[in-house]
């Protein structure tokens, strides 16, 4: 009877531990996607990598939203998505402005 309290109680707060981490790893990968994203709009990727980098922007509006909401599980998603789309944005930038050179 002790032990499956003590069990009970254990993972509820394992589950309440896991819930509050949502938040900030949210805001760790959504600062980082924004970054990329500032980057790439430094590398005039409007311009050059107008898919890539309107996909990243996107993204990382929408995981704002789905973060107010409190749906961290989506907002890491789409952040780590926005981060994906800024990381090529950035990539065909830098190769555009290297092959601009030639």
């Amino acid at each position: 009877m002790v032990s499956a309290l003590l069990a009970s109680s254990l993972m509820l707060l394992v589950a309440l531990g896991l819930s509050g981490c949502g938040n900030a790893i949210y805001a760790i990968q959504a600062n980082s996607a924004a970054s990329k994203l500032e980057e790439a709009h430094e590398l005039g990727a409007e311009q050059y990598a107008t898919y890539e980098y309107y996909m990243a922007k996107e993204h990382l509006e929408k995981a704002r939203t789905e973060a107010a909401e409190a749906d961290y599980g989506d907002a890491i998603d789409l952040s780590s998505d926005a981060e994906k789309y800024a990381d090529k944005a950035i990539t065909l930038a830098r190769d555009a402005h290297r092959g601009a050179g030639r």
